[in-house]
């Protein structure tokens, strides 16, 4: 695991002169590369799609007032520690703070990386309960962090916990393991992730170069398990802004049997205004996704509302342009958010807009 500058130079991913950025970004945030990742990084050679996604850049230094450090509210939907409930009928569990890659634009990188431990077993219990005591709950997303980087013996108890809770169906893990670090993906965590539930396994990937050969074959495995796998990406400006590498994207995802599930909108994490796109720039490419790949190679793209208001589609329905590079969003509640186009401005700027 590569987790420092001079780590990063001595495998050949920077150059001295790089260093001294990257050891600055690393004293904020973290950082880490699986060796299967600096492989790809190395081949790639140069300022391309996954060195802007894995390697610290000077950007990450930059602020901007649209800047958040819980763009989506987290924070403001824990009701108890490692879980998030923002939807009725569904709840995030973070057993774990750590992952295996960092990605350079995560929207969590405030807290991922940090040197905090993993949920306690009294933290654990804490949150299961509260899953317990709620039958509207229905599904169960294991997110963090990673909970793939815990042992399959870790993750045995998580999935076996969270099987014997009569009313939940689904249980969903969000991971980027199978395509970061795909040898973790063994028989072992196979088994793991077994239940008489509905188990989904949601990797991120963003751009075709991701998917390496082991990659593919760690979510065969799953998949050839029983367990269906969906994907997730961010639309990031310098890694998939052009119809051309997100029609590659998805095609690739859908060859090797991965639904394209959602492309987010790129949250307002700070130090992260290099990748963002605009929402009007990523309305059109999507748009010119339609009639150009199949179906089955559309995910939905979706707004996460600052604040904490809930994820929609970024489609007419939902978003309205209002003409002065500022959108009219309806949450699910039905209440409608300002949210500015402009990436150096704040993002929201009242609960109600008109």
């Amino acid at each position: 695991m590569l987790k420092s500058a001079e780590a990063l130079r001595a495998a050949g991913l920077i150059n001295e002169a790089q260093k001294e950025t990257v050891a600055t970004v690393a004293a904020r945030y973290a950082v880490a590369l699986t060796p299967a990742v600096a492989d790809l990084v190395r081949a790639e050679a140069g300022d391309g799609p996954l060195t802007r996604q894995f390697v610290p850049a000077a950007e990450e230094c930059a602020l901007t007032d649209g800047d958040h450090a819980d763009p989506i509210g987290d924070d403001t939907h824990s009701p108890v520690k490692g879980v998030v409930h923002r939807y009725p009928d569904r709840v995030l569990l973070k057993p774990v703070h750590t992952c295996a890659t960092y990605c350079r634009y995560c929207f969590r990188r405030e807290t991922v990386g940090r040197g905090e431990a993993p949920l306690s077993a009294h933290e654990l219990a804490a949150a299961f309960d509260y899953v317990r005591a709620r039958p509207d709950i229905w599904e169960v997303i294991l997110t963090g962090g990673d909970p793939l980087v815990l042992s399959a013996r870790r993750v045995a108890q998580l999935v076996g916990a969270l099987s014997a809770i009569d009313h939940l169906g689904v249980i969903r893990v969000h991971t980027r393991v199978p395509i970061v670090d795909p040898a973790r993906v063994d028989t072992a965590m196979i088994d793991a992730l077994a239940s008489e539930k509905a188990v989904y396994v949601v990797v991120h990937c963003n751009h075709a170069k991701e998917l390496s050969a082991s990659a593919i074959d760690a979510t065969r495995r799953l998949i050839d398990a029983g367990i269906p796998v969906l994907s997730q990406s961010v639309l990031l400006k310098g890694v998939n802004d052009n119809a051309t590498e997100l029609e590659a994207l998805f095609r690739a995802l859908v060859r090797a049997r991965i639904k394209p599930y959602y492309l987010h909108h790129p949250d307002r994490a700070p130090g992260t205004g290099h990748f963002r796109v605009s929402l009007a720039e990523g309305r059109a490419l999507v748009d010119g996704l339609r009639g150009r790949v199949s179906g089955l190679c559309q995910p939905d793209y979706v707004l996460d509302i600052p604040g904490g208001h809930g994820k929609v589609p970024a489609s007419s329905g939902w978003i309205e342009e209002r003409g002065d590079g500022r959108f009219s969003v309806r949450d699910p509640k039905g209440l409608r958010h300002c949210y500015a186009d402009d990436t150096a401005s704040p993002p929201f700027a009242t609960d109600q807009a008109s």
